[in-house]
């Protein structure tokens, strides 16, 4: 570990200068991505960055209307852990958290979506989530 973290220090003139990664080997730095991402694909096609917490767990925050029709809470690393997912109302504050995606869908959206359709009558709050267009975006009027 010294000698990796040496090489990655190498000619830099700051700490925030140093790149750990630049100094690991492809082989390493491949399954870091596999196993370990920065970040995940969600079906409004952004990318989101995952959080990995002290206490070992994984969170995104994502906003509700990018994971339209997304049944299976995406899962990382050796044990395909499920991300704790931070879902985000317009206005980027946390309105669930969940392991269990397809759960929320079916139990928990109608209420959320009784509750911030009115509050934000210009985003999509579709009765139907499982087929509805994922979006990052308001809707066009």
């Amino acid at each position: 570990m010294p000698t990796l973290v040496r090489a990655a220090a190498y000619g830099a003139r700051a700490i925030d200068a140093i790149d750990l990664a630049a100094a690991l080997p492809p082989d390493v730095l491949r399954h870091l991505d596999r196993e370990a991402p920065e970040t995940i694909a969600v079906p409004s096609g952004r990318r989101v960055r995952l959080e990995y917490n002290d206490d070992r767990t994984v969170t995104a925050s994502v906003k509700l209307q990018e994971l339209f029709g997304l049944a299976d809470t995406p899962r990382i690393g050796p044990r395909r852990e499920a991300v704790l997912l931070a879902l985000l109302a317009p206005n980027g504050r946390p309105v669930q958290l969940t392991r269990d995606l397809r759960s929320f869908w079916d139990r928990t959206y109608p209420e959320v979506r009784k509750e911030l359709r009115g509050r934000y009558p210009k985003h999509p709050w579709p009765e139907d989530p499982w087929n509805a267009m994922p979006t990052h975006r308001t809707r066009r009027h």
